[in-house]
């Protein structure tokens, strides 16, 4: 019986856990094709005296955006010195999270958000926020290597003191990769582009972007490449992009990604 992948090549677009889904992606009779588009982790210089701003502050609001966002938040804060004060100033204020899994985090600190989105997404944290009044509250929102220019206007248009942490930030991945992958999925010499982060669909949008590709990007993604993505944040990226097809697991795990890819050709 032919496996479910035979022959189909399968870009992956993460800097991580490379072997790991190449040999799921081989294990179904597919190809793995690399194109890490993602770039370079780096801490934020400028974190330690973020950080000593905040804990003297009295802030109203937090909102934590990643799970992995507040383990950093808070050993980086440990390194610093300065861990107790940052967790007494969270403590002190109003708590918001994007999913469960940051909620998960917080919770082994003590902490219990008062809202957490329904879905995990974006769109459902600023529903989740809709209520609240947030006219002149000092809200620290907490980032992890990708901007959420949609949080940040909800919250500003509604009045809100705005202010952003960032515990890393990526770089951008390099040319050659991202014409490389253009070019892959323009000539359709690739069946299918899994994304494992929200911020490659934002690099690699930006980079056809501004290299005029969008249009013929947007057709292969409605004609014939699938994509897929690894959990709701990073459809809900694709999404916003205009690329309406998008496969994804129910759960967050890379596994379960190439599974639904491979369940997703079984069927057709």
């Amino acid at each position: 019986m032919e496996k479910a992948l035979a022959n189909k090549k399968i870009v992956l677009c993460a800097s991580r856990k490379i072997e790991e889904m190449s040999a799921l992606i081989v294990k179904q009779g597919g190809i793995p094709i690399l194109r890490p588009a993602q770039g370079t982790t780096f801490l934020n210089e400028e974190l330690e005296q973020h950080l000593h701003h905040i804990v003297h502050e009295q802030n109203d609001w937090f909102i934590f955006t990643t799970g992995i966002g507040v383990e950093a938040l808070i050993k980086k804060a440990k390194e610093y010195g300065i861990e107790q004060l940052l967790l007494q100033s969270i403590r002190r204020a109003h708590v918001a999270v994007r999913g469960y899994k940051t909620m998960n985090v917080l919770r082994t600190y003590g902490i219990t958000p008062c809202i957490c989105a329904d879905d995990g997404t974006t769109k459902g944290l600023i529903r989740a926020l809709q209520e609240v009044d947030w006219k002149s509250k000092k809200v620290v929102v907490q980032l992890y290597g990708d901007s959420i220019p949609s949080l940040q206007q909800f919250l500003v248009k509604r009045g809100a003191l705005y202010k952003e942490i960032w515990p890393y930030r990526h770089t951008p991945p390099t040319f050659d990769v991202m014409k490389q992958l253009t070019d892959d999925i323009i000539s359709r010499a690739v069946q299918a582009v899994c994304f494992t982060s929200a911020i490659q669909v934002r690099f690699f949008f930006s980079f056809v972007r501004e290299h005029g590709y969008v249009e013929q990007i947007k057709q292969a993604f409605a004609e014939d490449i699938v994509a897929v993505a690894v959990g709701k944040v990073t459809k809900e990226a694709l999404q916003e992009e205009g690329i309406n097809r998008v496969i994804a697991p129910a759960h967050e795990r890379m596994g379960a990604m190439v599974i639904e890819l491979a369940k997703y050709y079984s069927m057709m």
